[in-house]
């Protein structure tokens, strides 16, 4: 056997996760075991589709998948070791991180996402826990068990998608169709949460997660969102209005106008209107002051 599984490190309902290594090279990786008996007929799509993206998508910000080997029934992926993830990174006060590392770990998300957006893929689960971080502190977008191709504009999807709390406006009012605009949105509520440093939108249920959204970002009105109001649930809906740029800079003490900028785009509640991954690479905020630091540098290590 070329790989060996040392350590367990996480379970989920249909897969779990090793510490391992390739005993050919002694590198360090992470073996993700799909459990193959869990499904009636076979392989599940979204393993299926997993292994596919992740072949596909060669970038320095996503993930590596190293090679795929079946035992014992189970599916196994041998992927790239990453040892930390944002969430923990923001969570852990002991790490202190300056406004250069958050544009570092922006710019490498954004990388990252917009490679799976021109390779016409979507990811629908961007959350901090889901961005992970190399030894040499480059962000990659992993786990793509909820990722599929862009639809076709009439092909109906679920909008049973994406962590609760990173969810889309579009999303929570159960559409049916929907583009890339959710990823970003994921992104933004990211980049709030590294400068508040706490969850940004954090909704107790799906109901409660509109109301969340909307007391903090304004409801969506068919002046701004054309047809917003035509969504089921739209009429049992407060009307908060947007916050004032002055509101924003009180909650964001730390943002420069351009930073502001830069999460407003990602957050317009209007998909159409929200900016794509290139928009937002072009942005402003990536090119004032500070610079972003260099990734090998920051130490997310306490």
């Amino acid at each position: 056997m070329e790989y060996t599984k040392e350590k367990k490190v996480g379970e989920g309902t249909y897969a779990v996760v090793y510490l391992g290594s390739q005993h050919s090279t002694g590198r360090k990786i992470a073996v993700k075991e799909i459990k193959t008996s869990e499904f009636k007929d076979g392989l599940d799509m979204s393993a299926i589709r997993e292994v596919k993206y992740l072949q596909e998508m060669q970038h320095p910000n996503v993930i590596e998948l190293i090679d795929i080997f079946m035992a014992y029934d189970n599916l196994n992926l041998v992927l790239e070791f990453l040892p930390t993830d944002l969430e923990v990174v923001i969570k852990d006060k002991s790490i202190l991180f300056t406004p250069a590392d958050i544009k570092a770990w922006m710019l490498m998300t954004l990388r990252g996402v917009y490679h799976c957006h021109r390779n016409f893929i979507l990811h629908r689960d961007l959350k901090p826990n889901n961005l992970l971080f190399s030894p040499n502190g480059q962000i990659k977008v992993a786990d793509f068990g909820l990722a599929r191709a862009i639809p076709a504009p009439h092909e109906i999807l679920t909008s049973n998608v994406v962590t609760r709390w990173y969810r889309a406006p579009e999303l929570l009012f159960g559409a049916k169709h929907y583009t890339s605009a959710i990823d970003i949105w994921s992104v933004g509520v990211i980049f709030a949460e590294l400068m508040l440093r706490i969850p940004y939108l954090p909704g107790q249920n799906d109901v409660d997660q509109m109301e969340v959204t909307f007391r903090a970002l304004g409801t969506p009105t068919d002046r701004d969102w054309p047809e917003v109001s035509s969504f089921m649930t739209y009429n049992k809906l407060q009307i908060y209005p947007p916050p004032s740029r002055d509101e924003l800079r009180k909650r964001f003490i730390a943002a420069s106008e351009y930073a502001l900028d830069f999460m407003c785009g990602m957050l317009k509640m209007n998909p159409q209107k929200r900016w794509t991954a290139v928009q937002c690479l072009e942005s402003d905020y990536f090119k004032e002051l500070p610079p972003p630091s260099d990734p090998s540098t920051i130490k997310i290590r306490s």
